[in-house]
């Protein structure tokens, strides 16, 4: 069986050691770059590697660009080679913040033509709760060779947005906080509020009080009151650097409204060009 969204704690534990099985280890914080990989070293799920937001999920951050632009997905493909990862390998990703940050892993991954990856519902928290291993031991990798295949439609940059939003043909939703999507509070970047058109949809709102993801059903439900007209595949996500927008497609894909798109550059990258609209409220 091959995983493509979501993937339980005990199916993932069922299939520990499985030679064609790669499990990746994504905790970051956006406060301490070092915290997620210190947290690895003091303990991960059993031959989990380690992808760093910053330094393999993204590339330099130009005047351009957002806070986390998109990887050279030439570099992104010989790391997962050298993490183990092939074009045949079941990848699973995971975090200890719900799917925040491995859904980054997640959503690159299939930009790059590789759909069995999953990220761990409830993450290495649920994995703890229910008492499976935990590793303080590095995993002997054997290194391969992964061939990329781009979907370049898998995203938008600013001015693709900016057209679907001016023609109505395209609806935006924003992953952040309410107080950020209002503009009322803004920790991270130096503007604050939205883009003008975008909906708000905080991706906390795809989880149950567990931590996972609530139901197809549920999210389906939800997703579809709030996009109206739009088809998914009218449909792209945004949020502060293009980190927790992944988890809003993510939860589509759960609730089988396939095929919506990542604003890639998101609000840390809309404002950086002061012609650019900004909302408030």
């Amino acid at each position: 069986m091959n995983y493509t969204t979501l993937i339980s704690a005990s199916q993932l534990q069922a299939q520990l050691g499985h030679p064609d099985w790669v499990i990746v280890d994504c905790r970051f914080s956006l406060a301490d770059s070092d915290a997620g990989r210190n947290a690895y070293q003091f303990g991960h799920i059993p031959t989990a590697r380690y992808a760093d937001l910053n330094k393999d999920l993204s590339s330099a951050i130009t005047d351009q660009t957002g806070r986390h632009p998109l990887p050279d997905f030439r570099v992104l493909a010989k790391a997962l080679g050298a993490w183990g990862i092939s074009n045949y390998s079941q990848v699973v990703v995971y975090d200890d913040a719900a799917g925040a940050f491995a859904g980054r892993l997640w959503w690159l991954l299939r930009a790059m033509g590789h759909r069995n990856v999953a990220v761990l519902d409830g993450g290495i928290n649920y994995w703890r709760q229910q008492g499976l291993a935990i590793t303080t031991v590095l995993p002997q990798v054997k290194p391969c060779v992964f061939r990329p295949y781009l979907d370049t439609s898998t995203w938008l940059d600013a001015r693709a947005v900016e057209n679907g939003l001016a023609t109505a043909k395209l609806c935006l939703i924003d992953a952040r906080t309410p107080e950020r999507y209002r503009g009322e509070q803004e920790p991270i970047d130096p503007v604050a509020g939205h883009i003008p058109g975008a909906l708000n949809r905080p991706f906390q709102w795809n989880l149950a009080q567990d931590g996972r993801f609530l139901p197809a059903d549920v999210l389906r439900g939800q997703f579809t009151a709030l996009l109206g007209k739009f088809a998914p595949e009218a449909v792209a996500h945004n949020c502060g650097s293009g980190v927790t927008a992944c988890h809003n497609i993510l939860a589509m894909e759960v609730a089988g409204l396939l095929g919506s798109k990542l604003y890639a550059g998101s609000w840390s990258e809309w404002i950086r060009d002061g012609n650019r609209g900004v909302a408030r409220g």
